[in-house]
């Protein structure tokens, strides 16, 4: 009976000591390394990111000085107050005003290189590469268009600025107008004090009923448009459809996706099936590069350190089947300027075409569009307007694509541009071709609204069952966070006039390629 006991007992020992053995080996293997641990914490992006603030600063500056004839106190307070983007001092810019250039950072062993603006006639501010420095202005583009004759301050609205007293119509209220003003301006009471607007201004039935500015701005105040920009380029683009120079369903026309060796299009290429509708709908299926990171891989780089915006647009693959994936990226309109390009097939006449076909003939003499050190329009941001030229645009659009007595735009492409694009039908219809339309659950604004959009607030909203147009441009500094409503700003401006039935947004929308 002892013996038995005695080998329980051993047998139970063996057993717990096998387990303490374990134990101390998944301890050994569990434990520290003797090297110690590593944190991923280094920012690998952030010489980037200075230099892609370097530009921003250097571009503002250039284009708030010599295009919109801002002070260097006004452009720091306001245009450089950006979502409280590190700023240098003053001290640490330099500015030409007799060559008209501006060079931000470079001083002492900063990592950082410089960053260079030059302004170019017609055409505005230019950036340089970080690597290239004012010896190489004169290889830059410039435009050189004379002046649309006759002073504009003489000439009437809507070709020029002369715009008459006149009481306001007897169905308008007056109260409810400046009821509309006040809370547009008084963002603190109504908004956000992040939230700065410059102006506003009203189009009734073609005339102005109601325009107000900020101190420090008037109506010949030029501001960048940023993606209201975009709306711009659509309207150039519609005009070239119309004569037939691009097609809206056929693939892209450029051979520069993955040219072989003699020149020509791989046939197996997926990305040749892009039409003009998919990057203009924002349903190219191109790989996305602004969600994040625009600094690094984004259109950013062409905005503000001085690559090229084609090269950049041109660099994504494939990752979705065109037009069913809506995804808002700069470079497809980029892709869809590019088109228009290769189809003018002329640099000179590429650079002429937004005065020669558009702003010249509906009286838009305030307006800039920018380009790259390449000569490619960026036309998805980097345009300079005032409040009238872009209510111009508007009553464009509100006068289905006429003039006066001539044809702009086919009224087929003003159908297209408020059709909302395929890719958003399960989401709310809300985006057509290059122009933003009313979510489908907003019950409180008619449907058949339509409106540009741009950072910091940048609106010219179509109402055509109110026979209106409505601009606010803005100089907004949180408005990733806090966001001006244009479908609120609409709400309170009808308030003004008299209910009446509320058009709808278009089924579908075909464009030929018939206009003379």
């Amino acid at each position: 009976m002892i013996r038995t006991l005695l080998k329980m007992q051993n047998a139970y020992l063996f057993s717990v000591a096998k387990c303490v053995m374990l134990l101390l080996i998944l301890l050994h293997f569990n434990q520290a390394p003797v090297y110690g641990q590593q944190i991923d914490d280094y920012d690998y992006h952030e010489t980037a990111e200075m230099l892609i603030n370097y530009g921003t600063q250097a571009l503002i500056i250039c284009n708030g000085l010599f295009v919109s004839n801002r002070t260097l106190e006004q452009i720091y307070e306001q245009e450089l107050k950006l979502h409280m983007m590190p700023v240098l001092p003053p001290s640490m810019v330099a500015i030409d005003n007799e060559l008209r250039t501006v060079k931000v950072g470079g001083a002492g062993n900063s990592p950082i290189p410089a960053m260079r603006a030059v302004y170019r006639e017609g055409l505005g501010a230019v950036l340089l590469a970080p690597n290239q420095d004012f010896g190489d202005i004169d290889d830059l583009p410039v435009l050189k268009q004379p002046a649309l004759p006759g002073d504009p301050a003489k000439i009437p609205w809507p070709d020029g600025d002369l715009v008459p007293d006149q009481p306001l119509p007897s169905d308008v209220s007056q109260q409810a107008l400046d009821a509309a003003g006040d809370w547009a301006f008084d963002r603190e009471k109504y908004g956000h004090p992040s939230q700065i607007t410059l102006s506003l201004l009203i189009v009734y039935k073609g005339n102005i009923i109601f325009e107000r500015y900020a101190p420090g701005v008037d109506y010949t105040t030029k501001t960048r448009t940023w993606s209201t920009a975009k709306s711009i380029a659509s309207t150039l683009i519609g005009i070239m459809v119309g004569q037939g120079k691009i097609a809206l369903d056929e693939p892209l026309p450029f051979k520069s996706w993955n040219t072989q060796t003699d020149g020509s299009q791989s046939s197996d290429d997926p990305r040749t099936k892009i039409t003009l509708r998919n990057v203009l709908n924002m349903s190219s299926g191109l790989y996305p590069v602004d969600n994040e990171r625009c600094n690094v891989v984004g259109s950013c780089l062409s905005y503000f350190a001085g690559a090229s915006s084609v090269k950049g647009a041109l660099n994504r693959g494939l990752v979705r089947e065109p037009g069913i994936h809506w995804d808002y990226e700069n470079y497809d309109t980029i892709l869809a300027v590019y088109a228009l390009k290769t189809a003018i097939a002329n640099q000179k006449e590429y650079l002429e075409l937004p005065r020669r076909a558009l702003f010249d003939k509906i009286g838009m003499r305030n307006t800039i569009p920018g380009v790259d050190r390449f000569g490619d329009f960026v036309m998805s941001s980097q345009v300079y307007t005032n409040a009238r030229d872009l209510a111009r645009l508007g009553l464009l659009y509100l006068n289905e694509g006429m003039w006066k007595d001539e044809r702009i735009l086919p009224e087929s492409w003003v159908t297209f541009v408020r059709t909302p694009a395929l890719s958003t039908m399960n989401s709310g219809r809300f985006y057509g071709g290059q122009w933003w339309l009313i979510p489908d659950n907003r019950t409180d604004v008619p449907q058949d609204a339509y409106t540009t959009a741009g950072h910091r607030g940048q609106y010219a909203a179509v109402v055509p069952s109110y026979d209106l147009v409505i601009v606010r441009r803005g100089l907004d500094w949180l408005s990733s966070q806090y966001g001006f409503s244009q479908p609120d700003l609409t709400r309170e401006v009808l308030k003004a006039f008299p209910k009446r039935p509320w058009g709808n947004k278009p089924v579908q929308s075909s464009v030929e390629g018939t206009q003379k």
